[in-house]
């Protein structure tokens, strides 16, 4: 489950999309309407648009359980997500490695920033993406992680009144299990010092 909700935190991390387009993006990339397409485009300036970001995040996980937290990000590919006590865990990317630390066990694992096409800020032209739909008022762009899954298993959710803002995302994972993350006073465009991103724990468990 860390691994789903890094992929979604270094996905809003991600610098502007480049150029290229993954290969299977030419066959699996779902048909959009008009109207699909403007909500994409829109998102993808919003998302394009901020250089860092901070705010408090809710996660509820697959048993209802509930853990708080605050989370920073500058793009690009940098962020930490501070779990609040009890939760002894601490999620740092600086870019390159992510870092999860259980400050409780004094253990760090560390990965190495997979591609994947949630890394291309372009989401009318991502392969990723299977569908736009609008709920309750809210904007809600399902995504899948890998090309070889049929169905999504990421949703980014958006309100859109009074303007377009990040309101929460859930993951699913391999067994089916949901995680939620609603996040709250976001603050665009913050000044975020460096430190905040640097991986310094000592490292006893690393995959």
């Amino acid at each position: 489950m860390h691994r789903l909700l890094l992929l979604v935190f270094l996905f809003l991390a991600a610098s502007p999309v480049s150029a290229g387009v993954p290969d299977f993006a030419r066959t699996t990339q779902p048909r959009f309407t008009p109207a699909d397409q403007a909500d994409l485009d829109r998102v993808s300036a919003y998302l394009n648009a901020m250089h860092s970001l901070k705010g408090n995040f809710v996660q509820i996980g697959p048993e209802g359980h509930v853990d708080e937290g605050r989370f920073y990000i500058l793009k690009p590919g940098r962020m930490r997500f501070e779990y609040a006590p009890p939760n002894p865990t601490l999620v740092v990317s600086d870019g390159s490695t992510v870092a999860v630390t259980n400050k409780q066990l004094n253990t760090t694992d560390k990965y190495p920033i997979w591609t994947t096409p949630l890394s291309m800020i372009d989401l009318k032209n991502n392969p990723a993406i299977i569908s736009v739909t609008h709920q309750e008022g809210d904007l809600v762009i399902a995504a899948r992680s890998h090309s070889s899954r049929a169905e999504g298993n990421l949703a980014l959710v958006f309100s859109v009144e009074p303007g377009l803002a990040l309101k929460q995302w859930t993951v699913i994972d391999a067994q089916g299990l949901t995680t939620t993350v609603n996040v709250t006073d976001i603050k665009a465009d913050a000044q975020l010092d460096s430190s905040l991103f640097a991986i310094s724990s000592p490292s006893k468990n690393e995959n």
